[in-house]
């Protein structure tokens, strides 16, 4: 049997201080599945999202000593109505978000804003009328997608 080639199973994201980092996402709501030293996962709909400490993060990727940036790429969560948006972005300015863009209304049709959480990593928060969630949040393209060949 062949795996999809088209799936993430899991996204890490280094951090400067995983304490830190732990209590932001707590603050958010989210709440560990598995916690060993030096890293911490969360389960999510069909995904883990894991935190690990950058230089452990660099050694584990066969690079130690190296500089790992962030900021380069846009974690999104995907919500029902705009005002959702709004409260899933007081909430993380609440524990310690940096704003990058509050959310409004986008030329696409949608409604979006940007966070940054502590360490940098880029949130973006959205409602796209063009993309319905299943019930548990999770997003699965419409077969005529705009755009789309």
């Amino acid at each position: 049997m062949s795996l999809p080639a088209q799936r993430v199973t899991l996204i890490t994201l280094g951090v400067a201080d995983l304490g830190r980092a732990r209590a932001f996402y707590a603050a958010l709501g989210w709440v560990p599945a598995h916690v060993q030293e030096g890293v911490v996962f969360y389960q999510m709909a069909g995904a883990v999202l894991g935190l690990f400490g950058l230089a452990d993060l660099a050694a584990d990727q066969g690079r130690p000593g190296a500089a790992l940036g962030t900021g380069a790429m846009t974690l999104a969560q995907n919500f029902q109505t705009e005002a959702e948006v709004d409260a899933a972005y007081a909430a993380a300015l609440a524990a310690g978000a940096v704003p990058l863009k509050r959310p409004e209304k986008v030329f696409w049709g949608g409604y979006s804003g940007y966070f940054a959480d502590p360490d940098g990593h880029v949130w973006e928060l959205a409602m796209n009328p063009f993309w319905p969630l299943g019930a548990d949040g999770s997003l699965t393209l419409p077969e005529a997608s705009p755009g789309a060949p």
